[in-house]
């Protein structure tokens, strides 16, 4: 079947596994029904390359930011950098940044300081965030509650009960590939939950893979196997995901 209003929030289209066919990949989705893609950066370096693919392609939109397994990356003027990263016209939000506990506890402290520091720049400008929870629930809540930013927490993997924490603050959910996978209680719970309008659709591409296509690539063509997934829990139909999460993405990022 068809759809339209496709728009992924949240993938990564300077990865070396588009390298090969990128432009062809890329060209192919407004015929296949994608409105709109956020490419997210990690570094500077993959920031300034999503910015340039934002610059080819009206449908691709960047985000630029340092995640917390990439503070290796940082130089004293990196608060600098991202300044000017995030003037660029087509650069809608400050991401992907974040927690991420799962690898690098010894990193911990500056991982917090250089979110806070980031979702700080983003309040200055009046940019979203975008923002990465691994095993950081407590931290990542926390810091939100304190300095109240918009935005959404990507692949999201809390609970419930974090879900209507992050909803109460007025952020939004991402869900992706992981509410398809096999055992996938926690996201299918929290795709019933999400109230509509703080409901956003993503693929972490050329990650998290929906089933049934789970160790293959993944790119934006995927999510409405996700959304199938989010409407049989909703009891609803798949376009109708597609256009509430498509208007929240546009009213967020300010499409």
């Amino acid at each position: 079947m068809m759809y339209k209003n496709i728009f992924d929030t949240h993938a990564h289209y300077d990865d070396e596994r588009f390298s090969e066919d990128l432009e062809e990949l890329l060209s192919s989705f407004p015929q296949n029904g994608v409105t709109g893609v956020i490419s997210c950066g990690v570094n500077a370096e993959s920031s300034e390359k999503n910015i340039a693919l934002s610059e080819k392609y009206p449908f691709i939109y960047a985000a630029a930011g340092y995640h917390g397994l990439n503070t290796e990356d940082l130089t004293e003027d990196y608060l600098d950098i991202l300044t000017g990263l995030i003037k660029s016209k087509k650069t809608v939000a400050v991401g992907e940044i974040g927690l991420d506990y799962h690898y690098e506890k010894e990193t911990r402290d500056i991982q917090l300081k250089i979110f806070k520091r980031q979702i700080e720049l983003a309040n200055e400008y009046g940019l979203p965030v975008i923002v990465h929870d691994r095993e950081a629930h407590m931290d990542t809540l926390e810091i939100l509650k304190e300095l109240k930013p918009r935005g959404v927490v990507h692949c999201f993997t809390g609970s419930v009960e974090m879900a209507r924490e992050i909803v109460k603050l007025g952020m939004y959910i991402g869900l992706g590939g992981a509410v398809t996978f096999k055992n996938a209680v926690k996201p299918v719970e929290v795709a019933k939950f999400v109230p509509g309008d703080r409901l956003l659709l993503e693929t972490d591409a050329p990650y998290m893979t929906p089933v049934p296509f789970r160790g293959k690539r993944c790119t934006s063509l995927h999510i409405p196997y996700t959304a199938q997934k989010i409407a049989e829990a909703r009891s609803t139909d798949v376009q109708n995901i597609l256009d509430i999460s498509c208007k929240n993405a546009k009213e967020l990022f300010n499409i």
